[in-house]
């Protein structure tokens, strides 16, 4: 009897690849992991790309938010509306392959999958190369090293948060899995209240996994299962304000989860020598210096903490631009 799943999918002016991304699960092996509903959650699009979806023969659902209510929100929004056993959070920039869900669907019927409670794969790019599918909790020198390159320049000392390709080639428990294929157990999910709708965009799936794991219930990453992921499709358009997100929910992150002391050391790093590192480390690199969107980042992020860290109203986003194509799948 094969195991089923349901698939959250949060779409924002995704364009063409939400329907690519329909079309794929419809062409993969359900023999296995059989998917039972597809719910479509669309953040206020204003590409309409959740309209007209292409007639695929799954059980689709499209629910259509009148604004933008963040990802973890629209993430617990569909989930709310499915039953199976496993829930599948996927972006909409992703493509499955053939066997992924057969690969995944196998590997949960083994005794060895029963103590883990998130899955993830392999993401890789349009030509099948490695990019990031797993990374590790978030810790003040891990942290540290981001801020100020120096997991580029003295990675022994500084490591990078997340793990390179060669880390990840086998199969293996995993701090946390990226949620654009984010693999999660019902009941867990349930007892977990889901994601922390605290987080607009990012590190939502970091502090989830990281609950789960506290619960016994750890990640794992399935390196046979290939998913292709063309990365960064909807927050590309949000320019130097993607940062802005990252910074708050990096903030919230910290304030969960380390000692205050610690906490607010970082968020003081954040303040004064992260951006000065950025901007210094995109003349180095030859690349566009934003000194003005850096600094209204900055103001901005410097408001957030004065009014009490209150969840982001989707009204503060700048209207999206539209983002480059990138190169569909070619396998």
């Amino acid at each position: 009897m094969s195991l089923l799943v349901d698939v959250v999918i949060v779409n924002w002016n995704a364009g063409e690849h939400l329907h690519s991304c329909l079309r794929s699960i419809a062409r993969a092996d359900q023999s296995v992991l059989r998917v039972g509903e597809v719910v479509v959650v669309d953040n206020a699009s204003s590409d309409g790309s959740a309209r007209d979806l292409p007639s695929t023969g799954l059980r689709l659902r499209v629910v259509r938010n009148p604004d933008n209510r963040g990802f973890a929100a629209a993430c617990n929004q569909g989930a709310a509306l499915c039953r199976s056993d496993f829930l599948l959070f996927l972006n909409p920039d992703t493509e499955l392959y053939p066997d992924t869900l057969r690969i995944i669907g196998e590997f949960l019927r083994t005794p060895g999958a029963q103590r883990f409670g998130v899955f993830g794969a392999r993401m890789v790019d349009a030509h099948g190369r490695p990019l990031i599918s797993c990374s590790r909790f978030p810790s003040p020198r891990l942290c540290v090293g981001g801020m100020t390159g120096l997991d580029r320049l003295a990675p022994v000392l500084f490591p990078p948060r997340h793990l390179r390709p060669e880390e990840v080639a086998r199969s293996r428990q995993v701090d946390q899995v990226i949620g654009a294929f984010f693999l999660v157990r019902r009941h867990l999910f349930t007892e977990l209240n889901g994601f922390d709708e605290g987080y607009f965009l990012y590190m939502e799936e970091v502090d989830f996994a990281l609950r789960a794991r506290r619960l016994g219930r750890p990640s794992y990453h399935i390196a046979q299962a290939r998913v292709f992921h063309a990365e960064a499709i909807s927050s590309a358009q949000l320019g130097p304000w993607r940062h802005y997100l990252m910074l708050c929910s990096r903030t919230r992150y910290m304030l969960r989860h380390w000692p205050k002391r610690q906490a607010w050391l970082l968020i003081g790093l954040s303040l004064s020598v992260e951006p000065a590192a950025r901007l210094l480390g995109a003349a180095l690199r030859g690349q566009p210096v934003d000194v003005r969107g850096t600094l209204a980042v900055q103001r901005a992020f410097l408001r957030w903490l004065r009014q009490g860290r209150r969840p982001l109203p989707a009204s503060l986003l700048p209207a999206p631009h539209v983002a480059e194509p990138r190169t569909a799948r070619t396998a």
